[in-house]
């Protein structure tokens, strides 16, 4: 089947899948076409299971592999979907929370990391799954992280307080930066590589801070060039060469893309409404990327749900599983907790800061490319159905009770 079709079926699934759940289901938006998604999934497999030949499930199967999810979203959909994010963010809000966003998004990470894998390790044996601690560490890495496209995508669905909406929009938006490099470096120690403490200090600077460097230079690029004219279409065709260009510039520099699009789309959308955008533009510029966020939000969520379809987990897995989602969250509270209590002596956060953001931790998409993106090792099934599990359960249970919650402890 040729691209052009496979896009178009996940398209006019994706269409079809929202006016159900608009006109039936009554979900949020993404979240409906995850479950959706996932029930269509489980439709077939379990057709295939009591009737054999029923769907042509091996069929269906390779016409998703063909979509190559991990590719697809963070060599494809990544870039577009922070760069929106980040182009709607108050920066002056963002630039108040820095130490407590930049502390999570960094050390919370590492702490995170060191606590899902060390017990992942230590209970492998009652799981029945054999897990060395270096492909332990490297699933705390992938996981911990929470994940920008889903945090924001249900931001805007739930009425979140100021103080904590910029905590979890900051955080998500960069934390992502710090998982990944964390995980490169685990997952070529746990090949056998090895990393010493300056190779390790000098791939975070390199792609961490080399990727921040570039989103300034490219933003304050286009943001100039901007400035220099007045005609919206030009303009948005220049924010998409922005996102595209700094991108590509970042895989051949070898720097954090997504931390690169981030800073570039901080910039564009903090400067650029005072001096740089007309108001004409403003109006389809934002209107433009709000567009391409819920398009492609859309169709990454029908994705996670179809991919049931590809991700065959063995009974064995369960106990895993089952462990996964509890630690993660526990994990979740001590990174968060940690940071919040110790700025907490010197500044005041909102009431309910803790369990907000720990419900509100959602894993998604990211963490799913990772895990896929891993090396074709023994351990590599069972660690891909805990993420996948943790994933659905961020979120389809956590991403539709967190209005619940948010009321439960911030406005009780």
């Amino acid at each position: 089947m040729s691209q052009f079709e496979l896009v178009a079926i996940l398209l006019v699934l994706t269409a079809t899948f929202s006016w159900v759940n608009l006109r039936l289901a009554f979900l949020p938006h993404t979240i409906g076409l995850l479950v959706m998604g996932l029930g269509a999934s489980l439709v077939v497999i379990g057709a295939e299971a009591a009737m054999p030949g029923l769907f042509s499930y091996e069929g269906l199967a390779a016409l998703l592999r063909q979509v190559h999810f991990q590719e697809t979203v963070l060599e494809g959909m990544l870039a577009f979907l922070l760069f929106a994010g980040a182009l709607h963010v108050d920066v002056v809000s963002l630039r108040s929370r820095a130490l407590t966003i930049g502390t999570m998004a960094s050390l919370g990470v590492v702490v995170s990391t060191a606590i899902i894998g060390c017990v992942i390790w230590a209970a492998t044996d009652l799981l029945g799954v054999a897990i060395s601690l270096p492909w332990a560490l490297v699933f705390g890495a992938l996981i911990s992280p929470t994940d920008p496209v889903a945090v924001l995508a249900t931001l805007k669905e739930v009425k979140v307080p100021a103080d904590l909406k910029i905590l979890m929009t900051g955080e998500t938006l960069f934390n992502d930066g710090v998982g990944v490099v964390l995980f490169a470096v685990l997952v070529h120690a746990a090949m056998g590589d090895g990393f010493d403490a300056l190779q390790v200090g000098e791939m975070f600077v390199v792609e961490a801070v080399g990727g921040a460097a570039l989103g300034c230079v490219t933003g304050y690029i286009a943001y100039r060039a901007m400035r220099a004219i007045d005609d919206y279409s030009i303009e948005v065709l220049m924010s998409l060469a922005l996102v595209v260009g700094t991108y590509a510039i970042a895989s051949r520099l070898v720097v954090s893309g997504p931390l690169a699009v981030v800073v570039a789309g901080l910039l564009v959308g903090s400067r650029g409404p005072r001096d740089a955008l007309s108001d004409q533009t403003q109006r389809y510029l934002f209107g433009f990327w709000t567009l391409i966020d819920e398009m492609l939000n859309s169709v990454l969520f029908l994705l996670i749900g179809l991919e049931v379809l590809v991700l065959r987990f063995e009974p064995a897995f369960g106990w895993l599983m089952a462990l996964a989602v509890p630690l993660v969250l526990v994990a979740r509270l001590v990174a968060v907790s940690g940071p919040v209590l110790l700025l907490g002596m010197f500044r005041k956060f909102a009431r309910g800061t803790i369990p907000v953001l720990t419900w509100g931790g959602l894993r998604g998409g990211i963490s799913v490319a990772l895990a896929l993106s891993l090396p074709e090792v023994a351990e590599k099934s069972a660690l891909l159905a805990a993420t996948y599990a943790v994933v659905l359960f961020t979120l389809i249970v956590q991403g539709l009770s967190l209005r619940a919650v948010i009321k439960w402890v911030v406005r009780s």
